[in-house]
């Protein structure tokens, strides 16, 4: 049975479209089985409904508190029979309750080499402070803000002649490759966690 995915989105969804075309293919141990966007309106709402994918938008304003947002959220994510939760530029810091609630079943990609440059501004801060690689990181998610345990990095070189957009456009790629690979390892149940430290199974 392939595991059903629910993925949290803010935005314009390119990873989504990249956890939407690896699902496309019925040999993949997941399926995206719902989308939820805190912001109506957005294109990666379009790419779900393109896909055929159910979409739910649950405005976070209408809520007194992240709690009570993440509950409605929670809900709807059992509601749909969810078993894995992806984040994909999910703009809403999660509180710890959902996060523990789903605890070794989501997954968040992050556009730096975790542990260095958590928060925003990857691409530049990576620039500024002179890295020779960068690139990003596909890790399970913990209450803390861009940690937990890391299932798959990918690496670029930063370029003397780099600029944020530039940087920016060849980490995307990578990340459209990490994330559905992450996905797979974890859809397939051979992702064993230790304290910080995430350890796959070579099925090979």
């Amino acid at each position: 049975m392939r595991k059903k995915v629910g993925v949290l989105v803010s935005g314009r969804g390119s990873n989504l479209q990249a956890l939407l075309d690896a699902c496309a293919d019925p040999a993949f141990p997941a399926e995206i089985a719902l989308v939820i966007s805190n912001i109506p309106g957005v294109y990666a709402l379009e790419r779900a409904e393109k896909a055929g994918v159910p979409t739910l938008v649950i405005p976070h304003k209408g809520f007194a508190t992240r709690e009570a947002f993440d509950a409605e959220m929670d809900s709807a994510l059992r509601a749909a029979g969810i078993e894995i939760v992806c984040l994909a530029g999910f703009m809403r810091l999660l509180s710890a309750g959902f996060v523990e609630s789903w605890r070794e079943r989501m997954i968040n990609i992050h556009p730096s080499l975790l542990p260095s440059f958590k928060g925003l501004h990857t691409h530049q801060r990576a620039i500024e402070a002179g890295v020779k690689l960068h690139g990003c990181t596909v890790h399970l998610v913990t209450p803390d803000l861009d940690d937990g345990p890391i299932l798959i990095q990918a690496a670029v070189p930063v370029l003397d002649s780099d600029t944020e957009d530039s940087l920016a456009a060849r980490v995307l790629e990578q990340e459209h490759q990490a994330y559905p690979a992450a996905l797979k390892l974890v859809a397939e149940g051979r992702v064993t966690v230790k304290g910080p430290r995430a350890f796959i199974r070579d099925d090979g």
